[in-house]
């Protein structure tokens, strides 16, 4: 399995050489990827008393694409990953331009995660339709590695239409890798039929396994082989034993996990239908901290790297 760690984007602040320091260390320690999320749009919580999502307003998102621009050129080897992307948020043939522009300048580091979103609200902020967003984003990942691979093309879909264009320059990886987020039905089967690897948010137990075997029974069903589709967890390790950090790790890698990515954050990346107070909800204190603990997990679990 590759290791890699989640950019704290909520408590790492808006200092650049904090933000630097986190992800050249990573890079450093041997960490294979830095998965980050996405939001374009925070919304207000206190104006919606039915809340029923985990990210609002008072949560800070990075840029995933400006982030990993200038990462990119201050680390050597580290992947960088969309954790997701919610890519029916956007514009298809921009999102096809910025994703090839950081490919090409990390020097072929980028693995492109999705999803579809949950947020009506967000959808509307950002002029794009919230029902269609599934078969809209089908459509964009073929549109994306269709960009990717050619000069000019030619294209005509329900939801897009290029004509004799391209875009320049191209990624160096042709196409680059893309990820589907979520564990609904609809995700399993795009994992299964056109993803390239999976980002799910499931844990280490019966579900996920399930969850796994459905997914590659899809695979099998389309003449796809699933020990070719990546699936990646994430492994929060704040407040845990050395001994229950390996017994998870192992637990994965008996299911099928090609990549585990360490949270040092409170785990507030699921979306839970139900409310919660941040207030009640521990941390790391500081950004240092966040290093200190990337660094003491590679010192302690040296035979995973």
């Amino acid at each position: 399995m590759k290791i890699g760690a989640l950019f704290p984007q909520f408590e790492i602040g808006t200092d650049p050489r904090t933000i630097r320091e986190f992800a050249v260390i990573a890079d450093e320690l041997g960490y294979a990827h830095l998965t980050a999320f996405d939001q374009i749009i925070g919304l207000n919580k206190a104006s919606r008393p039915n809340w029923t999502y985990v990210h609002d307003a008072d949560d800070m998102f990075h840029e995933l694409f400006v982030l990993f621009g200038y990462l990119s050129a201050l680390t050597t080897r580290i992947e960088f990953v969309t954790g997701v992307l919610v890519l029916p948020m956007r514009g298809t043939a921009l999102v096809a331009k910025q994703a090839a522009q950081v490919d090409l300048l990390s020097g072929g580091r980028l693995r492109l995660g999705v999803g579809v979103g949950v947020k009506p609200e967000e959808f509307e902020a950002c002029g794009e339709e919230f029902r269609n967003r599934g078969k809209r984003m089908d459509e964009q990942i073929d549109l994306l590695r269709k960009l990717w691979c050619s000069d000019l093309i030619t294209y005509e879909g329900k939801y897009h239409r290029v004509e004799d264009g391209g875009i320049n320059p191209l990624p160096i990886q042709r196409p680059i890798p893309i990820w589907i987020g979520g564990v609904s039905e609809a995700a399993i089967r795009r994992v299964g039929t056109i993803g390239d690897g999976w980002l799910p948010n499931f844990q280490a137990d019966d579900t996920g396994r399930r969850g796994i075997q459905a997914m590659r029974e899809v695979a099998i069903a389309h003449g796809r082989d699933p020990d070719k589709i990546g699936i990646e967890a994430t492994m929060t390790i704040i407040d845990r034993s050395d001994a229950e950090l390996r017994e998870e790790m192992e637990e994965w890698r008996a299911i099928g996990a090609t990549h585990i990515t360490i949270n040092t954050m409170p785990e507030r990346w699921v979306e839970e239908e139900k409310r919660w107070n941040k207030a009640d909800i521990g941390g790391l204190s500081d950004p240092a901290a966040h290093v200190d603990a990337i660094r003491r997990f590679r010192d302690v679990m040296p035979g995973y790297f």
